[in-house]
């Protein structure tokens, strides 16, 4: 039942992902015809912004909330859980609210003296409002996760995204005769609605639910604010000086490319071309990984309170096994076809050499993004926490000095060491914490090279077609085939599933 239960919340996860994948690529494609890479790139500036408040809202409440809602369904009462829940709408509600009028009367100054972009003023007074319902909607989706009712989650996000590309297309193409800062303005407002009604439907459906949950226990697991405080303070504080390092990072970016000669304009679209295309692609394939980190915190969460090891060892192997199989075939996909795929996409010559130049990473951002979430669930917060920190102080250094000297290559070089190091460190506590094992030939240096053959292959075969629509889904379609068959008839694909 356990089993089968996972399962299915993962493929209702992987499906959810995929789709507003889909949708959010389509929309991205849109949005940079009508206001272009730089368009792009200040949206991403300002975007950076929300997301530092949005962290220091919300940012390790749905974690804490799964946790102890999990513990408290277990093995305490509903009235623990409904406490739970409680308390933690009031911390987020609390911070929201002055993270709110941070952006409403501080706006000109962050345009003025932060971003240095004066196109950004109207964006950032509008974001805040978005702050408050963003905040519950992770208090809720904590509750659902632990709750297994993954379809709500996921029917929340669906909404909110197509509510938010059906009011961007309408705010857009009023405001675009005003310029690429009110159109920018108008997408943060789609963004604002949307989480607003995400949040009111989540609300609606958890008042429903509620009432039909029983508890392991009679009496409540007196779960105190301070331990709701104790588990997400850790992971806030370290998305919150994470997401404040790389807000850093991103307005420095820019600005460090203009230093290395060419107009801000172009800078900025070449930042654009980074942070919003190149990227998205890379991480598109990994929507069943996003799927199986979100479960495997309750799972995770319950093996340790019921003193589990081998549970908790064999789904870290599984988890591990499956991202490195994805993350390989994928980052070949993206080596030997990623200038075709950037082209299709964006007709973007930027966007196809940073998928094709980034593509190696693919492995190592994917297992990291699963590892930081399984660290989680086992309570290791702390040192997720010291990770993430040190590693974006490190970017900002590098950026600051190398890239002025050597533009966009520089930068490369820095994620290459970035992401090379965050993977070492995660992957070897999480093999250390729970005795995991990965086999280095037959699950790492096999399905590596049998990507580069299969990726090289259909690449050489299929590139001759001129049309690259034709030739991508062609090259994607039969290189996976390939690669998967050979997989399984090898029997890593069994092993990696039993």
């Amino acid at each position: 039942m356990r089993k089968t239960l996972f399962i299915k919340n993962a493929a209702i996860l992987t499906v959810t992902g995929l789709i507003l994948r889909f949708l959010g690529i389509i929309f991205k494609i849109w949005l940079a015809g009508r206001i272009g890479a730089e368009g792009i790139g200040l949206y991403h500036l300002v975007f950076s912004v929300y997301t530092l408040l949005a962290t220091f809202a919300s940012s390790g409440i749905t974690v804490a909330v799964t946790r102890l809602c999990v513990n408290e369904i277990t093995l305490g009462s509903k009235d623990g859980l409904l406490r739970i829940i409680r308390r933690s709408n009031a911390i987020v509600l609390l911070i929201s609210f002055f993270s709110l009028l941070i952006t409403l009367f501080g706006s000109e100054f962050i345009a003025l003296r932060i971003i240095e972009d004066v196109r950004s003023e109207e964006s950032l007074a509008i974001l805040g409002f978005s702050l408050p319902f963003m905040a519950v909607s992770a208090v809720l989706k904590g509750y659902f996760t632990a709750r297994r009712k993954i379809g709500t989650n996921s029917a929340a996000v669906l909404l909110e995204q197509v509510v938010r590309i059906v009011l961007c297309l309408y705010f857009v193409g009023i405001f675009s005769k005003k310029g690429i800062g009110m159109s920018v303005a108008g997408v943060i407002l789609g963004d604002t609605v949307a989480e607003m009604s995400s949040c009111i439907f989540s609300f609606i459906c958890y008042l429903f639910d509620v009432k039909k949950v029983k508890c392991g226990g009679v009496s409540p697991l007196f779960y105190s604010t301070k331990e709701i405080l104790r588990i997400s303070s850790p992971i806030t504080l370290g998305r919150y000086i994470t997401s404040l390092l790389r807000t850093a990072e991103n307005i420095l970016m820019p600005k460090a490319l203009h230093k290395a000669g060419g107009l801000y304009s172009r800078s900025l679209s070449l930042f654009g071309s980074l942070k919003g295309m190149a990227l998205p692609v890379l991480f598109f394939p990994s929507t069943v990984l996003n799927a199986f980190s979100t479960l495997l915190i309750p799972e995770m969460s319950e093996a340790l309170i019921k003193k589990q090891p081998k549970i908790i060892r064999k789904d870290v192997e599984r988890s591990m096994k499956l991202t490195l199989i994805i993350g390989i075939i994928f980052g070949g996909i993206f080596f030997f076809g990623g200038t075709r795929i950037g082209n299709l996409i964006y007709s973007d010559a930027d966007s196809g050499y940073l998928i094709r130049v980034l593509a190696p990473l693919t492995p190592l951002m994917y297992c990291d993004f699963i590892s930081d979430g399984i660290l989680k669930g086992l309570d290791q917060q702390n040192f997720t926490f010291k990770v993430s920190v040190g590693d974006s102080i490190l970017r900002i250094i590098l950026i600051a000095v190398f890239v002025p000297k050597t533009s966009i290559t520089g930068f490369i070089y820095i994620m290459y060491l970035s992401n090379i190091l965050t993977f070492c460190l995660n992957f070897f506590k999480l093999i250390k914490v729970t005795g995991a094992k990965i086999r280095i030939i037959s699950e790492i240096l096999f399905p590596l090279t049998l990507s580069v053959g299969v990726c090289s292959l259909s690449f050489s075969l299929l590139n001759k077609i001129s049309t690259d629509l034709i030739f991508v889904g062609a090259y994607v379609l039969i290189t996976v085939i390939l690669f998967f068959s050979t997989l399984y008839y090898s029997g890593i694909i069994s092993n990696t599933l039993k």
